[in-house]
């Protein structure tokens, strides 16, 4: 028998930990689901979507657990060489701008701004294309939400949108 065929367990095999969290959140879902009362299908209680998608989430995370087992995975170290962080700090901390300027500024005067900075500094694009995507979808999107949806959104200070 060949020495590869045979899969070690170790402790620090990442996804044995996530299928075991994924594991735990599942029964913490299906408990959640019956604390609401289940009902029954033709008359579905508040806690029925919660159960049966708790189910699932266990099935999901046993799956990978077992593929964890019988095939091992990466160590977390693994995981988390070569990682890049620029980018997705960015991106947080664009968000976390956008969150606190939504109330004072308005959905339009926040989003296009943040917009434009994502597609300039995450993938950048050329300005001549950047400038009008970053006008036109939060436009389109404020329309579709608030003209189209009947959905309230934040006009800010300057009372636009």
């Amino acid at each position: 028998m060949d020495d590869s065929s045979n899969v070690k367990f170790r402790l620090n095999n990442s996804e044995l930990w996530g299928g075991l969290i994924g594991l735990g959140l599942g029964i913490f879902v299906i408990r959640s689901g019956l604390k609401l009362k289940l009902g029954t299908i033709n008359d579905p209680g508040s806690g029925y979507v919660l159960f049966y998608t708790g189910i699932l989430m266990c099935v999901f995370a046993a799956t990978i657990i077992v593929a964890a087992l019988t095939e091992g995975g990466p160590t977390f170290g693994s995981r988390w060489q070569n990682a890049r962080w620029t980018k997705p700090a960015i991106v947080i901390a664009c968000l976390i701008v956008f969150a606190f300027a939504l109330d004072t500024f308005g959905f339009l005067l926040s989003s296009i701004p943040l917009t434009l900075l994502l597609m300039r500094l995450i993938d950048p694009v050329r300005w001549e294309i950047a400038i009008p995507v970053s006008i036109i979808v939060p436009a389109g999107m404020w329309w579709l939400l608030k003209r189209a949806l009947g959905i309230q959104l934040p006009s800010g200070m300057f009372e636009i949108g």
